[in-house]
C-alpha cells in the first residue's frame, strides 16, 4: 500500500505536465486549420482549381503529414498523464477504502 502523503504529493506534480500536453494538443489541432488553409490557398495558387484537387494536393504535401505525426505524439503524451493521473486517483481511492474498512473493524470490535 503507498503512503497517502506520497500520492498526494504525485496527484499534486501531475498537474502542470497534464495541462501543458492538454494545452500543445489543443494548439496543435487548432494550428491544423490553419495550416491546412494555408496549404489550400498554396494549391490553388498552383492551378488546382477544384477544391478536391486542392484538399487532395494539400493533404499529401509533407508539412501536413509531419504536422499529423506530431500532433499524434501531443495526444500520446496527454493520454499518458491523463492515464498517470487515473492512477493515482485509483490508488488513492482503494487507500480511503482501505481506511473505511479498518474504521469499521475496529468499531465493531470495540476497538
Amino acid at each position: 500500500m503507498h503512503d497517502i502523503e506520497k500520492l498526494l504529493y504525485e496527484y499534486r506534480m501531475k498537474g502542470a505536465p497534464y495541462s501543458q500536453a492538454k494545452s500543445h494538443r489543443v494548439y496543435l489541432e487548432e494550428y491544423k486549420k490553419s495550416l491546412l488553409s494555408l496549404l489550400l490557398k498554396d494549391a490553388e495558387r498552383k492551378g488546382f482549381t477544384s477544391v478536391s484537387a486542392q484538399e487532395r494536393e494539400s493533404y499529401s504535401r509533407p508539412e501536413y503529414v509531419k504536422h499529423l505525426e506530431v500532433l499524434r505524439d501531443a495526444v500520446e503524451a496527454e493520454e499518458l498523464q491523463r492515464f498517470e493521473i487515473k492512477r493515482i486517483e485509483l490508488e488513492i481511492e482503494v487507500w480511503r477504502t482501505h481506511q473505511a474498512n479498518e474504521r469499521m473493524e475496529r468499531k465493531a470490535y470495540g476497538a
